[in-house]
């Protein structure tokens, strides 16, 4: 697995001898990072982190701050290790939890992101509880996305707090794009 884009352009990073991680695949972050553009200045929330793979693309590719939240402590020290590997030590920070208590820590911090990315794992009801979490929509920026990778067989049509603006089909995959349906002002990509 490699960086595809940026300072970090051909790194290596692993992943940790587990069967409970999904890694998004190179042609996937590549399509995703092509729909999202330039990164410069941007605030990234990675959520359902795993190996940081595609937080640490974001980084790569300019991000100003990337935060990570990832619930497994031996996947939360991957990210650390392939974050030294990659030499992106300073701007990022890595949040040991499950999203749905990351989420009101985040709130409580104002913290706001203008791409926010979770790959919760496959099939498992997690695609419309994400979306559901009370306040989540409060940490997207103003034109922010939200985007979310999930499997073919699972829908995410989710209206609420957030708008569907586009999916896109990769085999199995899907990358499901929203935006805020509220869009309060706080900021906004640059």
């Amino acid at each position: 697995m490699k960086i595809s884009g940026g300072k970090a352009r051909g790194r290596n990073i692993v992943a940790p001898r587990s069967d409970c991680i999904r890694i998004t695949t190179n042609r996937l972050k590549e399509s995703l990072f092509n729909i999202i553009g330039p990164l410069e200045g941007v605030h990234f929330l990675d959520l359902f982190a795993g190996t940081g793979n595609v937080g640490i693309e974001a980084m790569s590719r300019g991000a100003e701050t990337v935060m990570f939240v990832e619930q497994r402590h031996l996947h939360a020290e991957v990210i650390r290790k392939n974050i030294q590997r990659c030499r992106f030590e300073e701007c990022f920070e890595i949040i040991t939890s499950s999203v749905e208590k990351a989420v009101p820590l985040l709130l409580n911090r104002r913290e706001y992101f203008e791409v926010i990315f979770a790959d919760p794992p496959y099939e498992r009801g997690y695609v419309e509880k994400i979306l559901n979490i009370p306040g989540i929509d409060q940490l997207l920026a103003e034109e922010g996305l939200f985007v979310v990778e999930h499997s073919v067989r699972e829908e995410c049509i989710h209206r609420g707090a957030f708008q569907l603006t586009k999916q896109r089909r990769y085999g199995d995959t899907v990358l499901t794009f929203f935006r805020s349906s509220s869009a309060v002002s706080r900021g906004g990509l640059s």
